[in-house]
């Protein structure tokens, strides 16, 4: 017979799989079991992958983490990351940074860099490369490029939000969902849309 505790514990992990923010409101109880789920998890990743975990981070175990040499990944304090997502790096990725499920965060050749306190609602997508586009040649055969992608202090990327190689997004800033940024935006602006375009300023 399966022990009801046991069984409740499996759900609880698969809940915070996708609620991650759930972790840190845990009552001790619960704490000390799950503290000790990711802490060994954790040590699997910092084997197996190129990665830097900071302190009193939650990380999912069904997350898809790539960090071969050369693709490092640098996670900051108090960070989480949700079910789902997928994170190749090279990333540099802040103190209490939220990656919300199914993310995806490529960081081509050239980086993405998430600074302290950025959230990324669910299915947000950041692609730090992009392809040739020559009719001489098919997609497949265009030679790649990376600028990279900087995402500053507490800005918050709505759900389905897409963000183009080479793009650098200011403090403060909000992007609505489903917007697609290819153009830089400035501090404590806020823009939606595809192309996604000024709508009002934070403050």
């Amino acid at each position: 017979m399966t022990d009801p505790l046991l069984k409740y514990r499996e759900q609880h992990k698969h809940r915070l799989n996708y609620m991650p923010w759930l972790y840190w409101r845990l009552k001790d109880k619960h704490r000390v079991w799950a503290q000790a789920w990711q802490e060994e998890y954790q040590e699997y990743l910092k084997e197996m992958e190129t990665i830097e975990i900071g302190e009193n981070c939650f990380i999912s175990p069904l997350a898809h983490i790539f960090a071969e040499r050369g693709r490092k990944i640098s996670i900051g304090d108090n960070t989480f990351i949700a079910a789902d997502a997928t994170l190749h790096g090279p990333l540099i990725i802040g103190s209490e940074v939220a990656i919300n499920h199914h993310c995806i965060l490529d960081g081509g050749k050239a980086g993405i860099v998430l600074k302290d306190q950025a959230r990324l609602a669910a299915y947000t997508h950041l692609y730090a490369f992009d392809h040739g586009m020559d009719l001489d040649n098919p997609i497949y055969k265009q030679p790649v490029r990376s600028k990279g992608i900087e995402i500053g202090k507490d800005v918050w990327l709505g759900a389905h939000v897409g963000v183009k190689d080479g793009v650098s997004i200011g403090d403060h800033a909000i992007v609505g969902m489903n917007s697609i940024v290819t153009k830089d935006v400035e501090a404590a602006l806020i823009v939606a849309g595809n192309p996604a375009k000024f709508i009002r300023m934070r403050d």
